[in-house]
């Protein structure tokens, strides 16, 4: 022991272990027990949090036995009412005290056994639903504390541990001052009010200044432990909360996500990625310098089982001398050997793949570019991470499951992950346009090789209309399946043949421009029919085709391809007469301002609709007569968005229609739009309404991306025990799938919602009987579509939520694994799947506002409905009055008109909203595209069935109504929001007084009609 300062001499290593503790004179409640919410300690006594913390910062005073007096127990009484109750009953009459010593005392008087015993008796019996969940809180911290044989009174400290002081270190800078942990400054101010409170309670201070300690005492163990959940953390020097023991392990940077779960590893290598369209594609380009470092240990190996070196030493002086056998044995070890890449975020489980390396010089990672869709990654400075399976188990792991090769389909909805994008998709579709009146159209050829030779010889245009025989092992792929003979003589381009020649033996002819959507649906054709290996191949060869293709077709972006209708004036023109219009109609008060403002919106918006449409239409035909090359000239701006591989109709419409409406940063949108497009240049009022969208977008995107990543975690959280663990659980239960229809519209289709489940009972042709899917079959896309095209409304199959596995789900109740197109596997991890398949697109979407650049998102409202086919109109539920116009306006909200045909079936349907005035009559004749109904979209008016006089009911100004002048000088009466006895209505009566019919007005309703007026049928 050391005779100057008497600590024992021992190793330095006891810094890191041995622990200290500060004795308390006065107990503390800990933070976590009282002020977590929902706060234990609060449901353990049955007292709410801050009646609590007002007995634990020594404001009020609980009763903790009343004995004979009238106070309750656990009753807070303030100073001032307890020096009253004292005075009153006499000193020691009842006990009651305040801070932790009364909490403490509290905590001893329960009787956890018997409290348990209450708690279940009173659940049986109450029926309340609140009661009934307060209860349950409770008596789950009851037996949670019985459980783990704790104490509650435990919750409240005589001691505080001290971690050791390597743990909270104390630095010397340079400049010499102290760099310290936050934890030393809160155990300091710990120690400080320690010592003065027991020298306070030694000198016999006044119960004030011990209570004012007592509580700072309190304040600062509070902050020790959770600084953030204090009312006032304590603030450092640079006025930032102190860090405390709360904050050091929770959160991303806390022990378990950045230290326990977050390790950085070895064997790992980052940089930035470039194309590597030469890349098979289960490859990927790996420096040198990085493929010398991660495969270190194998080359050290090699090196001295090759007796190139004799010890590890020499062998590492080799690699770093870069000798020539090192390179060649690089060569050798990284063969077979797969890498692992991976790009931040990772969002679902294609944001980690394996891949074959192969060596490049420089600095930079080669990506294969049809991998990217899965990565998300683009070549704009993006960053990837690559790690090194080093077990055989891990290589063998990395090849059959996570090999790129493998992850052609995505897991959340079957669809190809890895399918050509943006300039494959564009050569692919200039390749396979078809062009009127090119070089050797009309021209016949006996096969697919007299046509290349023919191209080859620039006899025949790539785009030109041309006649071909078919080879007697290819036919014509058509969209019904009923594919046309082999060996068929067909109509086609030389690019199609070109195209189709790249596919593998056994597949289809497909006679059809290339767009991105069709390309996929070659992928996932070429997958079913002929499996993996090939499907390999063909995306291979189709990266390819595509690359050559584009660079030949020599496409480029001009000002002079974006092409504004010449009608764009013209309708700008009408729009605009049309918003003074609705204008002069508000001034004379017949609509009000919502009305108004919904209308000019509506205006504009069909403006908008109507010159993209006239728009696209233009660059569709459009052949620039200046251009004198040979190929002639397709407009490369339609060509890039309409082949799917960049930009959209949204975006040409902004930047050669008209920019339409945008929208402030609270989300409502500015009535005047913006007339011009990028191309014309927008005027500076145009131009600082736009800042406002593109501002927002940025600040969302920053804000929102966090929001759905903490959503991918908390569904990944909640589904993560969910696995598919038995083959059949032998459910009899199963769910109904139907159509899904959107107004009119239908939205998921028949097939694509019972594709890949298992049906839960035979589906059979209602007129034959014949069976098309048996019990417990799984429904594959082409029975889907046999099932559909049955035309019944409702399937039943088995679903998740119907099995009854003890744990997890069954295979059958699951149904297909949508990555692999067959039978889900036991084992597999369905439960992340759905949190990563729900999780990545919500982040997607996110990064997506930042894109559009603000534009006011609206929709165009349906105000009529128009035939579809002809046929005779039928009514049901149709209850109808004439107005003084004559027009026959509906009344019931749930009526429809169906159109019927010939042989007497149904072949549409419309649903028609109250207000809507009906332009046929029943059973009239209805032609293809006749209007039906009209309405208003953004009002539902309330309308009388009978001619009346109009009295109110329950209307009474300032309880019920509000009556508002608007800036015309009209007068407006609104029901407003009421409670209460009124039920405001319009009553009509005839002039006996009878009550002929009553009508509630809801509120925000307008009132049309005057006291004493008398209305005619079918009035507002």
């Amino acid at each position: 022991i050391c005779d100057r300062c008497g600590v024992k001499v021992t190793h330095s290593r006891v810094r890191r272990k041995r622990m200290g503790h500060i004795e308390l004179a006065a107990p503390v409640v800990h933070i976590w027990f009282f002020k977590a919410m929902p706060s234990r300690l609060g449901a353990l006594l049955d007292m709410k949090t801050t009646s609590l913390e007002k007995v634990i910062y020594f404001q009020d005073y609980v009763v903790l036995d009343p004995k004979d007096t009238p106070l309750k127990k656990q009753q807070l009484l303030s100073e001032e009412e307890c020096r009253q109750a004292r005075e009153e009953y006499g000193e020691t009459a009842f006990e009651a005290e305040m801070g932790a010593e009364a909490v403490r005392k509290l905590l001893l008087g329960l009787e956890l056994v018997e409290l348990s015993k209450e708690l279940r008796e009173e659940l049986a019996t109450t029926g309340s639903k609140q009661k009934k969940k307060d209860l349950v809180n409770r008596l789950k911290i009851v037996e949670a504390i019985r459980d783990s044989e704790n104490k509650p009174e435990w919750m409240v400290l005589d001691v505080i541990p001290v971690i050791p002081p390597d743990l909270r270190p104390l630095v010397m800078l340079d400049s010499g001052n102290f760099a310290t942990s936050d934890l030393n400054d809160l155990y300091r101010r710990i120690i400080n009010r320690n010592n003065r409170l027991k020298k306070l309670v030694d000198l016999n201070a006044p119960e004030v200044i011990i209570r004012n300690e007592k509580r700072m005492l309190q304040q600062s163990v509070d902050a020790l432990f959770d600084n953030n959940r204090c009312k006032r953390p304590v603030l450092a020097s640079s006025n930032r909360p102190l860090k405390s023991l709360t904050d050091m392990i929770k959160g991303k940077q806390g022990r378990f996500r950045e230290n326990l779960l977050g390790k950085r590893v070895d064997y790992s290598a980052r940089s930035v990625i470039v194309v590597g369209p030469t890349l098979r594609l289960h490859q990927c380009g790996l420096p040198k310098k990085i493929a010398l470092e991660l495969y270190q240990p194998f080359i050290i190996r090699r090196l001295k089982d090759l007796g190139h070196a004799d010890t590890i030493k020499s062998a590492k002086k080799m690699l770093e001398r870069k000798d020539a056998e090192v390179w060649d044995i690089l060569e050798e070890v990284i063969h077979n050997h797969p890498v692992l890449l991976n790009r931040a975020p990772t969002l679902h489980r294609m944001g980690i793949q394996a891949f074959e390396p192969v060596l490049v010089e420089g600095h930079a990672i080669k990506l294969h570019p049809l991998v990217c869709k899965g990565f998300n990654a683009d070549f704009d400075g993006d960053q990837m991470a690559v790690h090194l399976p080093l077990s055989i188990e891990a290589q063998v792991e990395a090849h059959t499951l996570m090999l790129a090769t493998n992850n052609i389909f995505s897991p959340a909805n079957g669809a190809p992950i890895i399918s050509p994008s943006q300039d494959v998709v564009m050569g692919c579709y200039y390749l396979t346009m078809s062009v009127p009146g090119r070089r050797g159209e009309g021209m016949a050829f006996r096969n697919f090789a007299e046509v290349e030779l023919a191209h080859s010889l620039r006899k025949v245009d790539t785009h030109a209309k041309i006649k071909v025989k078919l080879p007697e092992n290819r036919q014509l792929k058509t969209d019904d399946d009923s594919n046309s003979e082999p060996g068929a003589v067909i109509e086609t381009t030389a690019g199609r043949v070109l195209f189709n020649s790249i596919l593998p033996e056994g597949m289809l002819f497909y006679n059809i421009p290339m767009r991105s959507s069709e390309l996929a649906r070659v992928i996932s054709d070429c997958y079913q029919l002929l499996g993996r290996r090939k499907t390999i191949d063909l995306l291979d060869n189709m990266n390819r085709v595509g690359f050559s293709w584009s660079t030949r077709s020599g496409l480029s972006f001009a000002t002079d391809d974006l092409i504004t209708p010449e009608s764009k004036l013209k309708i700008i023109g009408d729009a605009e007469k049309a918003v003074l219009k609705i204008l002069k109609l508000y001034q004379r008060g017949v609509i009000t301002d919502g009305e108004r403002y919904n209308q000019v919106l509506d205006t504009w918006t069909h403006a908008r609709e109507q010159i993209t449409k006239e728009m696209m239409a233009e660059l569709e035909q459009d052949t620039d007569a200046r251009d004198a090359r040979r190929s002639g000239y397709v407009n490369p701006i339609y060509l890039m968005a309409h082949s799917g591989a960049r930009g959209g109709v949204e975006q040409i419409r902004q930047l050669a229609g008209m920019r339409g409406l945008m929208a402030k940063p609270s989300g409502k949108i500015i009535e005047t739009p913006i007339k011009a497009n990028f191309r014309e240049g927008l005027t500076v009022l145009e131009y600082f309404s736009s800042t406002h969208g593109a501002r927002k977008g940025l600040a969302d995107t920053a804000l929102k991306t966090a929001d759905s990543g903490y959503l991918t975690r908390k569904l990944a959280d909640v589904a993560q025990n969910v696995v598919v663990t038995m083959h059949d659980c032998g459910t009899t239960q199963g769910i109904e799938k139907t159509v899904i229809y959107r107004g009119e519209k239908v939205e998921v289709n028949l097939a694509d919602s019972i594709r890949g489940r298992v049906s839960r009972t035979n589906i059979a042709n209602p007129i034959t009987n014949e069976v098309v899917v048996q019990e417990d079959e799984l429904i594959t896309p082409k029975a889907a579509r046999q099932v559909e095209a049955l035309g019944l409304e409702k399937i039943q199959v088995r679903s998740a939520l119907t099995c009854e596995a003890p744990l997890g789900v069954c295979r059958l109740c699951y149904g297909m694994d949508l990555s692999t197109g067959s039978l889900v596997e036991e084992g597999m991890a369905v439960g992340i799947i759905a949190a990563q398949s729900i999780g990545e697109p919500g982040t997607q979407l996110t990064m997506r506002t930042f894109h559009i650049g603000g534009v006011g998102q609206r929709a165009v409202e349906e105000n009529e409905y128009r035939a579809k086919r002809a046929g005779t109109a039928k009514f049901t539920r149709l209850r109808t009055v004439q107005n003084e116009e004559g027009e026959e306006i509906v009344l019931a909200r749930n009526g429809e008109i169906a159109i019927i045909n010939e042989k007497g079936q149904e072949v549409d349907k419309f649903e028609i909203p109250a207000g809507a005035i009906l332009k046929v009559a029943e059973n009239d004749q209805v032609k293809q595209g006749a209007v039906l109904v009209q309405w208003d979209p953004h009002s539902i008016p309330i309308l009388s069935e009978v001619a009346g006089k109009v009295r109110y009911e329950d209307v009474v100004e300032g309880e019920t109504l509000r009556v508002e002048k608007d800036p015309s000088g009209h007068i407006r009466r609104m029901i407003m929001e009421h409670k209460g006895v009124y039920h405001p209505q319009v009553v009509l009566e005839d002039d006996t007084g009878k009550i002929l019919d009553f009508y509630y007005l809801p509120e925000k309703a307008y009132i049309e009609v005057e006291v004493g007026e008398k209305v005619a049928a079918g009035h507002v």
